[in-house]
């Protein structure tokens, strides 16, 4: 997609993502085979379910189809949500990754695997988990000591994962 599209994709679609209280994350146009898919990635810090993701597709679809911004071709309207393993680009990715696990490539060289425990303006402090039964460390990482993070998926997780807090929900409900 030519940057000139992009910006104009973004500065349609933008204004109606932010309407909808979601941040517009991504826009890619693929073609496959005569026709072209529009993809359309939102995400806001409380996530956004089912309900949100068909509203906001309903908005840019009707906003697509009064203007000749994908001009006169067919084209196929896909609005999700970053992945399991989301690139962290933007501050507020890092925001929203607290708590998770991420693998960090550093521009000293080298990767990290590490918890993030906070963020702020100028970076994040991690736990680093232990290895062969040593205990985990903290860690300080600078942004700019971050050439790339992504959201690592972890199956086993103990402590803070959705299954043992949905047995707690369901634990006080109980009560």
């Amino acid at each position: 997609m030519s940057t000139t599209q992009s910006e104009r994709l973004r500065e349609l679609l933008e204004p109606l993502v932010a309407s909808q209280g979601l941040d517009l994350e991504e826009i890619t146009v693929d073609s496959v085979g005569r026709r072209r898919v529009l993809s359309v990635v939102v995400d806001s810090d409380t996530g956004a379910d089912l309900d949100r993701i068909a509203d906001v597709s309903r908005a840019l679809s009707a906003k697509l189809d009064e203007t000749d911004a994908m001009g006169e071709g067919e084209y196929t309207l896909e609005v999700g949500t970053p992945g399991a393993e989301r690139a962290l680009t933007e501050h507020r990715h890092y925001v929203r990754a607290t708590g998770r696990l991420v693998r960090f490539q550093l521009g000293a060289g080298g990767d990290l695997v590490a918890r993030i425990l906070t963020v702020d303006d100028e970076g994040l402090d991690v736990e680093v988990p232990g290895v062969k039964g040593r205990k985990a460390t903290a860690r300080r990482l600078a942004f700019g000591d971050v050439d790339k993070a992504r959201v690592q998926v972890e199956f086993n997780r103990k402590d803070g994962s959705a299954a043992d807090q949905s047995d707690s929900n369901e634990k006080e409900e109980e009560a």
